[in-house]
């Protein structure tokens, strides 16, 4: 049986997030895996490293207001079989306030026998904070 390739794995992370099943994700990641997000506004972490942190960062949004739904996704390969550049929206709403709202991502994931070993997250923070901060 072969590892799914890096483009199936991303399938899996964007429909877990879309459908909230946060306690799911961190399986989808190595154990030295890490994350780096250069745009993370407090208290969003820039780094993240190893499944367990993941893991702890994925239960903590699992336990806050926030829903996301992947839209507009097109994923891109690259020269290095390992790698694929994932441009798409996250469609959200804050559940206590009922605020919807749209933000662009790009994701860089490089994904090693089936897991991802490594990921670039260009989510806007900035617009993630205008969600929050919104008043119905």
């Amino acid at each position: 049986m072969t590892a799914p390739a890096p483009r199936e794995v991303f399938a899996r992370l964007s429909a877990g997030i879309s459908a909230g099943r946060w306690h799911e994700l961190a399986a989808l990641y190595a154990e030295d895996a890490v994350v780096d997000q250069p745009f993370a506004l407090p208290p969003a972490p820039p780094h993240l490293e190893g499944r367990a942190v993941i893991d702890e960062h994925f239960r903590r949004a699992a336990a806050g207001p926030l829903r996301l739904r992947a839209s507009n996704v097109v994923v891109h390969e690259t020269a290095d079989p390992e790698v694929i550049v994932a441009e798409f929206d996250y469609d959200g709403r804050i559940t206590t306030t009922v605020h919807e709202f749209r933000v662009p991502n790009i994701q860089v994931l490089r994904v090693r026998d089936g897991l991802i070993v490594e990921t670039r997250d260009y989510h806007d923070h900035r617009g993630l904070a205008r969600a929050f901060a919104a008043r119905p």
